[in-house]
């Protein structure tokens, strides 16, 4: 029981995240969201800002986990790569909730130590993907400033979808992130060890 209140109250968590655009909620906002007194929010977290910050680990898990399973189903390093961009931009990822969740996130970041300590982790894993496979294809200097770009698209797109200043959909940035590693790794050297010569390792972090 208490692992599904406190799932519960995450999930409240993001939706009234998400009605208000901002972290500026009250515990008692999110308990009668859950459906449960403010007493028992507080009993199982503490305070707001421990459910706050349950609320971003629940996030880096879920992409953690959806990213670790489209790698597993992928066979080469340039299909892992593909995965790693579709699970970025993911249709859940775009959901009103989740999109208001993470911006308020990088903008307590500014002031929260732990939480940009959360952002940082997610950043880092984002890179380490993207390099572990570049790097199968790639001089490790070519891969390392190609890896840097793509995690900037990434984030970068889905800032701009998630603020709806660009007219272009999901597809679309899939489509653009996918144009820009396709120009990079046919003008970039290929690596002395083909791909078929590499084996797969999975680069994920685990989260503390």
């Amino acid at each position: 029981m208490e692992r599904v209140r406190r799932k519960a109250l995450v999930d409240a968590a993001l939706r009234v995240i998400g009605d208000h655009g901002s972290l500026t909620v009250t515990m008692s906002d999110i308990a009668r969201q859950a459906g449960v007194s403010p007493a028992l929010a507080h009993h199982y977290f503490g305070s707001k800002e421990q459910l706050l910050i349950e609320t971003i680990r629940s996030l880096l898990r879920q992409l953690r986990n959806d990213t670790v399973a489209a790698l597993k189903a992928a066979r080469t390093p340039r299909a892992r790569l593909a995965a790693i961009i579709r699970v970025s931009f993911h249709a859940d990822q775009f959901a009103p909730g989740t999109i208001a969740a993470w911006l308020a996130f990088y903008a307590e970041a500014q002031r929260s130590e732990e939480t940009r300590r959360f952002l940082v982790i997610y950043a880092r894993r984002l890179r380490s993907n993207l390099l572990a496979d570049l790097k199968a294809l790639l001089p490790a200097d070519a891969a390392e400033r190609i890896a840097e770009g793509a995690a900037a698209m990434i984030d970068g797109l889905y800032i701009r979808q998630s603020l709806k200043s660009a007219p272009i959909g999901i597809d679309a940035s899939i489509a653009l992130t996918e144009d820009y590693l396709n120009a990079l790794l046919a003008t970039a050297s290929p690596s002395p060890r083909r791909e078929k010569e590499r084996p797969h390792r999975t680069t994920q972090g685990q989260m503390t």
